[in-house]
């Protein structure tokens, strides 16, 4: 075990954990911010996307060790009343089916808007395509992104 400071959704935290385990479950297990998903534990999916310092990172095979003094933001941190320019756009265009993929999608997608307000539809579909949705709602998810872009 070690001990880790860690700045999460603006708030500091301290953690015991072995200095290998993914920040996935630090913040579902230790934290209680299950808002993060746990899909298919390879980095491969997205359901576990987070920021890391802003930029779209995979926390199912990112080890708290690997932190240092970057901040982190989680679903739960994007707004603090659910009222991001994405969240509202993913309601409106009734996004979510089964929901599972959709904070990952959300943070990939606020991570892409941060970089690159005004995406084409290419630029859209590359910076998502590490991001899959088992239900399909790609199309969707293409409108949402838009939708907020012009917020």
């Amino acid at each position: 075990m070690a001990s880790f400071s860690l700045k999460i959704n603006g708030k500091k935290h301290q953690v015991d954990v072995d200095p290998s385990t993914p920040i996935l479950w630090v913040l579902r297990d230790h934290l209680e911010l299950t808002g993060t998903k746990y899909g298919c534990g390879i980095a491969q999916c997205g359901a576990c996307t987070i920021h890391l310092n802003g930029n779209a990172t995979r926390a199912c095979q990112l080890p708290i060790s690997a932190i240092g003094t970057n901040e982190i933001t989680t679903i739960e941190g994007l707004s603090e009343n659910a009222d991001h320019p994405l969240q509202e756009a993913w309601i409106e265009h009734d996004v979510p089916q089964c929901g599972y993929c959709q904070a990952g999608q959300i943070m990939s997608a606020a991570s892409l808007l941060k970089q690159n307000p005004n995406p084409s539809e290419d630029e859209i579909a590359s910076a998502m395509h590490g991001n899959i949705c088992r239900c399909g709602t790609y199309t969707r998810i293409k409108k949402a992104i838009q939708t907020a872009a012009q917020a």
